[in-house]
């Protein structure tokens, strides 16, 4: 098989990989970029690998006017900049020890080791300069079937870095088969290493949950890990029947990973998922909203148009109910009110607490109206 893609072809990406093979070392894209170039996915990342040494790649892209960033020297990998346009180079490798979460790695010269060491099949593609995919341990015919499975052994791979658990699970939302289940060996091993997450950091596991959660469907994935135990592990208490729903009525509305997360429910937050102050925030905000008794047009007017549709959407879900055919228009009602009645229009009659309770009873009247009454009905 041979790539045809744009990317491949680009001066930038020719001079690296020229900057390499001129020197007689060879330059093999890897992972994401042939791996969706295959499925005709977006391509974000370039990936190099070479048997050249990190110290080499940086003298060889240097003498190309090349800039270089040592961004994992240690570990074998340089990011060479060419045009603006970053090229992640990383020698080959073979794991040296693992402990759960990082590996002890030497740098080699056979592609076999390198492939052997990656997490899953359709990871460990390389395809040449002239885009020939090389496939060391054959799973081309496991990207073409949409299939994840672990490289060799499960069971080791997940022991070598139990965060490979959820990208199993990840990586089936993203690239696997939605009309296929997910490999049974690869969900036994998963489900036999459960303990294995609490040495994880929060923000690794937050980042692959942001991921898992910003595919097209990934209801399927999660509720493989609701069946085997590992989402109650990450979210205990969450549940993936809402987000079923969720996902069937955000057919025309572009999906947002947190709004997913607040309809599952759980202990989900800054604490289980490291998440930012923002996202907190705005977590806390949709669910807080789901059982309220604020119209959609209250809280539009209050925090927003996209936290109003956030909660209409997610009370659909966790009701399992059909949204208002107004909804839209309640949204866009909120967002266009502007209340009326200013603290300047109350004083110096009240001051303090007095002004402050005033002012509520006041918005409470032209909420409760739809918006509707002005200032001389509020204060006549």
């Amino acid at each position: 098989m041979r790539l045809n893609a744009d990317w491949i072809a680009r001066a930038e990406t020719r001079s690296v990989c020229d900057a390499l093979t001129g020197a007689g070392y060879r330059a093999l894209f890897v992972g994401g970029c042939v791996r969706n170039t295959i499925i005709g996915a977006p391509v974000a990342d370039i990936d190099i690998s070479t048997d050249a040494r990190p110290e080499t790649v940086t003298n060889l892209a240097k003498s190309a006017g090349l800039r270089v960033v040592p961004t994992g020297f240690d570990h074998g990998t340089v990011t060479v900049v060419a045009g603006g346009i970053a090229h992640e180079v990383t020698t080959f490798r073979r794991d040296v020890e693992t402990d759960g979460r990082r590996a002890v790695v030497a740098f080699s010269e056979d592609i076999a080791l390198d492939a052997a060491r990656r997490d899953f099949t359709m990871n460990a593609l390389y395809a040449d300069p002239d885009g020939i995919v090389i496939d060391p341990l054959g799973g081309l015919p496991d990207l073409l079937s949409r299939t994840v499975r672990f490289v060799g052994d499960a069971q080791a791979r997940i022991t070598e870095d139990y965060l490979r658990i959820l990208r199993f699970f990840r990586f089936h939302a993203w690239y696997g088969d939605p009309a296929g289940g997910i490999d049974p060996e690869g969900l036994a091993a998963c489900a036999a290493n459960i303990d294995g997450l609490v040495t994880l950091s929060r923000e690794r596991v937050g980042a692959e949950m942001r991921k898992l959660l910003s595919a097209d469907d990934p209801a399927p994935s999660l509720a493989a890990m609701e069946a085997t135990g590992v989402l109650s592990h990450i979210l205990p208490g969450a549940t993936v029947r809402p987000l079923t729903v969720l996902i069937h009525l955000e057919a025309d509305i572009a999906p947002d990973w947190l709004r997913r997360l607040a309809v599952m429910g759980g202990d989900a937050g800054f604490d289980s998922l490291r998440l930012s102050r923002v996202e907190s925030r705005k977590l806390a905000q949709i669910k807080d909203e789901i059982g309220s008794m604020r119209s959609l047009a209250e809280i539009a007017w209050r925090h927003g148009a996209g936290i109003s549709c956030d909660v209409a959407l997610a009370r659909g879900a966790v009701f399992e109910a059909q949204l208002p055919s107004d909804w839209k228009a309640q949204i866009d009602q909120g967002v266009a009110a502007v209340f009326p009645v200013a603290a300047a229009d109350l004083m110096p009659g009240l001051q303090g607490p007095a002004l402050g309770d005033r002012l509520r009873v006041l918005e409470a009247r032209w909420i409760s109206s739809g918006f509707a009454l002005t200032k001389a009905q509020l204060l006549g």
